[in-house]
């Protein structure tokens, strides 16, 4: 890979495909993606638990499976946007007694295009991130 950021729709769900394409082509444990740190800013700090508490927006991909960190209110998003997704499926939520938030991980059987579709979808719908929003590959 070249390329670890990107600020447009287009340009993301492209970095995306290729972290995708990377992470499976090195057999990698999982790829992690973050917000730039500059969004914390940006979120609704009025939510009944803070949004602000999780730190920086982040998804993990591996194995078919993206994981994230969500409030409840972002809980309830994603549960919504699932909707759009019928081939993805909360397989597993999680939340520990000593952190912020819920851990929720989703099964993802499909192609890097429409794992990267979902991807953006979550940073923009359920972390309600502005769509001009930079997205750091972090990990691969």
């Amino acid at each position: 890979m070249t390329r670890f950021d990107a600020s447009t729709p287009v340009e993301r769900r492209k970095l995306y495909v290729d972290a995708i394409t990377a992470h499976r082509e090195r057999a990698s444990g999982f790829l992690t993606l973050e917000a730039d740190d500059t969004v914390s800013e940006e979120r609704d700090d009025t939510a009944e638990q803070s949004a602000a508490e999780l730190g920086v927006p982040w998804i993990q991909f591996g194995d078919g499976t993206v994981n994230l960190d969500c409030t409840d209110a972002e809980l309830e998003a994603l549960k919504d946007l699932l909707e759009d997704f019928p081939a993805f499926k909360i397989d597993d939520l999680t939340r520990p007694e000593d952190a912020a938030g819920i851990n929720v991980r989703v099964s993802a059987k499909a192609d890097a295009n429409r794992i990267a579709q979902f991807i953006d979808d979550v940073f923009l719908e359920v972390y309600d991130l502005p769509s001009t929003v930079r997205i750091w590959l972090v990990d691969v």
